[in-house]
């Protein structure tokens, strides 16, 4: 019987990443990081997974007042002549049906109608667009794509940072001088400076609350100065800095997927309840052919389990089958509960049902599958079209007041 070579000591440092654009600090890093900061890695740039916080007081400000993120999205421009027949190609959505000034959730699919990628694309000028994506390798299939038009695709070097909660009106208001103000419609961006310093804001986030998005544009920023600015702006209203842990609460109770994790190329946009984003009349974009010939229906569910908090990997399955598992899971303060989503084998008629959590022969957790999302169902809270930025400024006061 032959042996087995011994195998040679691995040196990590030596290892090359097949990744080919930049593994990034944040230039905001050295204003919250501390001994218990923890680090991940999203679209090749370093965020903060953990700061040290409390996460459930963290949770409360983002739900009561306001928190501050320093999150991963990358920016990508697109611009040039055919920059609108080329969007049409990757997306699902009509590219010129948006205005200057306005953005609009949207998909890319690959050619089999797997979901490649989602993300928000901002029309910034007639020919002029910016896509913001949380991971992936954007990049290469845009170039990929593009040799028959006239585009050019570039890095406008922009970090971003989330300001989101239900005062956040009033602290971007303090923030800009005023500028802005409740005005300001949902998806909506624009050029606004805060304290001196040119920015892209955008109403936009990643929580289900009402927020803000802040995109610097690159070496023309003064990062720490931009920092300090918010800070103080925010400070005044009880505004505090979070990792990526409440976030991710919230944004599972808002029923919001992440690319990769809760969905991927193997998915088809009914099978995440994603069909809703694609234009039925536009025929032109990569995969749309595909998408038609697998309708499958919606894969991908709610769980709350009251005494265990699903995890990612965990297995959903009725005592005797295998039915899923879970792509992602948080202890949710608002129900008291562990909560996440369950990426079913096939799409059914899950809502309702009960089942467990955990392998067939050991651990088992009772759970509840629910429909997305867990509650405001309709996006009211992000969306409010009557914001009132004199209820916002009060409504901060009597938050902060109520700190102290």
């Amino acid at each position: 019987m032959m042996s087995m070579p011994e195998l040679p000591f691995l040196k990590f440092d030596a290892v090359h990443s097949v990744y080919t654009g930049s593994k990034a600090l944040s230039p905001f890093h050295e204003c919250y990081a501390n001994k218990d900061t923890i680090l991940r890695l999203a679209a090749g740039r370093f965020f903060a997974h953990y700061n040290g916080e409390d996460i459930e007081e963290a949770y409360w400000a983002l739900r009561n007042r306001a928190a501050l993120f320093d999150v991963p999205e990358r920016p990508v421009e697109i611009s040039g002549p055919d920059v609108i027949e080329f969007l049409d190609q990757i997306f699902t959505r009509r590219s010129n049906q948006l205005k200057v000034g306005s953005g609009h959730y949207t998909l890319a699919c690959t050619y089999k109608g797997g979901l490649f990628m989602d993300g928000i694309l901002f029309r910034l000028d007639e020919k002029k667009f910016w896509f913001v994506h949380p991971d992936g390798d954007l990049n290469t299939w845009f170039l990929a794509h593009s040799n028959n038009y006239d585009v050019s695709i570039s890095d406008p070097q922009s970090r971003v940072l989330q300001l989101q909660g239900p005062i956040s009106l009033a602290i971007i208001n303090s923030a800009t001088d005023g500028n802005v103000d409740q005005n300001m419609g949902y998806f909506k961006s624009g050029l606004y400076s805060i304290g001196g310093q040119a920015v892209l804001i955008s109403r936009t986030g990643w929580t289900g609350e009402l927020g803000y998005e802040i995109y610097t544009l690159g070496r023309n920023t003064d990062y720490k100065r931009l920092w300090n600015d918010l800070t103080n702006s925010g400070k005044k209203y009880g505004m505090v800095f979070s990792s990526m842990q409440a976030m991710n609460i919230r944004r599972i109770e808002a029923g919001i997927l992440d690319s990769g994790s809760d969905f991927d190329t193997s998915m088809a946009p009914d099978e995440a309840g994603l069909s809703r984003f694609i234009d039925r009349d536009k025929k032109c974009f990569i995969g749309c052919e595909a998408i038609k010939k697998r309708k499958q229906g919606n894969r991908i569910h709610g769980v709350v389990a009251r005494n265990y908090i699903p995890r990612s990997g965990d297995l959903v399955h009725d005592q005797k089958n295998l039915l899923g598992y879970v792509t992602t899971g948080a202890y949710s303060p608002e129900f008291e509960a562990g909560i996440g989503y369950v990426r079913f084998d096939t799409a059914a008629d899950w809502i309702g049902q009960d089942y467990f959590i955990g392998t067939l022969d050991s651990s088992k957790h009772p759970c509840k599958i629910v429909a997305l999302p867990f509650y405001d169902k309709n996006k009211r809270i992000p969306k409010m079209s009557n914001l009132d930025l004199h209820e916002s400024i009060i409504l901060a006061n009597n938050k902060k007041a109520g700190m102290n």
